[in-house]
């Protein structure tokens, strides 16, 4: 057989149920050897966007997404993507092709060396010389990149060796990884610091996403009484609805919820991820943290944990459960007023009728609109701020929000994976004119695949998020203003249907309709960000002391 047959035969040994990318000529014998596969192959406009999606895949089955590039501009145009699904956790395999390495007759047209620039990127980048290398470099990549850290991983597979006759090489079995648990030792600190608590809190972080710990978890709030709050990355882990539930730290300071950090003796962090902008930052010592997890903590003036419980988190979460008797933490007397006074600012303008809409308003119509098992699928830019703290989720990873790597461009891609994956389910792109831009071009692979599917746009006709960020350092407007195309005949242009959005009372029976109708939908949302200074700068000042 050829070694691009052994590939693929090793990849479907993986499981691997779709490719997503723009193959060259040097990924020929290998496209040949998917075409009798059972893997579909998604062909996209953008070879970042292939890595979004194999990367979202990844995010929300736990198994390795896989895209697939040429060599050169190829394989450089995934790098955007695969930083954003190793700073995200994202298990991700990347295929690129290479010009022969045996006997090469183009100079070196084209060619860069692809492993060393990835190297800095990846957990891991090897180059296959032999077919016979195959089955246990592909085993090998799926492993690394779905174990704790997921990331992601990088193989190169040149022409010549796709091509060579290999011997029908058995694969790999793929083998379940069983995680270390901690210590009774860390369990027992881990309690005794628990039941000396006044005032605890419970933080649910990025990592706490990416497992099935729903219900340690929600069995550990029930038993003890304790509120919790998220990181934007651990939102959904559980319910937004939930009575214990105190808010979203889309800061790491100064906001409403920030009121009750600062008030807490104990915060028990779970899944923390340090890519993510801190949700709190230590200072002394006279709050205490425990850091559950399955690696241990990244020390670093803003974080040094007392207390570590380094192991299965499930498992901890549950014997700490267990170990805990009482209702060590029912008294919430001290946080109600704070709480209370967290969703009535989160929630105050959730009617607000003026028009452009104003953000808050559009997440609460989105809300209303969305099922509980529904996707939005956030872009990068001012909005993230809003939706990550005023959109309740109710289910695991049904707010994707980007808060590692916190790239434009992301949004839209990351949708259709969704779509693709979860038909019956209702899902949503939520993209800034700037960052829909940047991938706008996938709307052709989204009617292709003939995907149900809504993208809303942001119109503010500029870097919205940048020009905020100007206004709050006293500087003059400059440099970020742009002119947009007519959003309604561009996704006509490709197929799609596109919607203006006139009055504020439009956008909910817009969305319904586009759900109804079924079909790829692109939304113009004119958006007013003139509050942002107010609401997300001067009415938050009262917490700087």
């Amino acid at each position: 057989m050829k070694a691009s047959d052994l590939f693929v035969k090793a990849l479907e040994n993986e499981g691997v149920e779709y490719i997503f990318g723009i193959p060259g000529e040097e990924n020929l014998d290998l496209l040949d050897s998917l075409r009798g596969s059972k893997i579909k192959f998604i062909l996209t406009r953008h070879e970042q966007a292939a890595a979004f999606m194999a990367a979202t895949y990844g995010r929300l089955t736990g198994r390795a997404g896989v895209c697939l590039a040429t060599l050169g501009p190829g394989a450089t145009n995934l790098v955007t993507a695969i930083a954003y699904a190793q700073l995200g956790a994202m298990p991700l395999v990347v295929i690129t092709g290479q010009k022969p390495i045996k006997a090469g007759l183009q100079g070196k047209f084209q060619i860069l060396d692809i492993v060393r620039m990835m190297e800095p990127l990846v957990k891991d980048s090897e180059q296959i010389v032999y077919g016979r290398q195959i089955p246990s470099l592909v085993r090998g990549a799926f492993r690394i990149a779905e174990e704790e850290r997921p990331g992601a991983v990088h193989l190169e597979l040149p022409e010549d060796i796709a091509r060579d006759e290999v011997e029908d090489e058995t694969v790999f079995p793929r083998q379940t990884i069983h995680r270390v648990f901690a210590s009774d030792r860390a369990i027992e600190k881990a309690v005794e610091v628990i039941k000396a608590a006044k005032r605890p809190l419970l933080l649910v972080g990025a990592g706490a996403n990416r497992k099935r710990i729903r219900q340690p978890l929600s069995d550990f709030v029930n038993k003890i009484g304790i509120k919790f709050f998220n990181t934007q990355m651990g939102k959904g882990v559980l319910s937004g609805d939930d009575s214990h539930f105190i808010g979203t730290a889309a800061f790491s300071s100064n906001d409403y919820l920030h009121e009750a950090i600062k008030k807490a003796d104990l915060i028990i962090n779970v899944g923390h991820d340090i890519v993510e902008k801190p949700p709190f930052i230590m200072k002394g010592d006279e709050q205490k943290v425990i850091h559950v997890n399955f690696h241990s903590a990244q020390i670093k003036d803003i974080y040094y944990p007392q207390v570590e419980v380094v192991g299965n988190i499930s498992n901890s979460i549950d014997r700490i459960t267990t170990a805990l008797s009482g209702c060590h933490a029912c008294n919430n007397e001290w946080l109600e007023a704070i709480r209370q006074r967290t969703r009535e600012a989160i929630h105050a303008l959730d009617d607000d009728t003026s028009f452009p809409m104003l953000p808050q308003r559009v997440v609460a119509d989105v809300r209303k609109v969305m099922d509980h098992d529904g996707i939005v699928s956030l872009d990068n830019g001012m909005f993230k701020l809003w939706f990550a703290r005023h959109y309740h989720t109710y289910q695991p990873n049904t707010l994707l929000l980007d808060n590692a790597l916190a790239t434009m461009g992301a949004g839209l891609p990351s949708a259709i994976a969704c779509a693709l994956m979860y038909p019956d389910r209702q899902v949503v792109a939520v993209c800034g004119d700037g960052g829909f831009m940047m991938n706008s071009q996938e709307l052709e692979t989204a009617v292709r695949l003939k995907l149900n599917l809504i993208t809303i746009i942001f119109n503010d006709s500029g870097y919205g998020m940048i020009k905020w960020k100007q206004a709050a350092q006293d500087l003059p407007d400059f440099a970020l203003d742009f002119n947009n195309p007519d959003f309604v005949m561009y996704a006509q242009s490709y197929g799609a249907t596109g919607h203006r959005i006139a009055s504020s009372e439009e956008l909910i029976p817009t969305m319904e309709q586009a759900f109804t109708d079924g079909g790829v939908h692109v939304i113009d949302l004119p958006i007013d960000y003139s509050q942002n200074t107010k609401t997300l700068l001067d009415d938050l000042k009262q917490f700087d002391h």
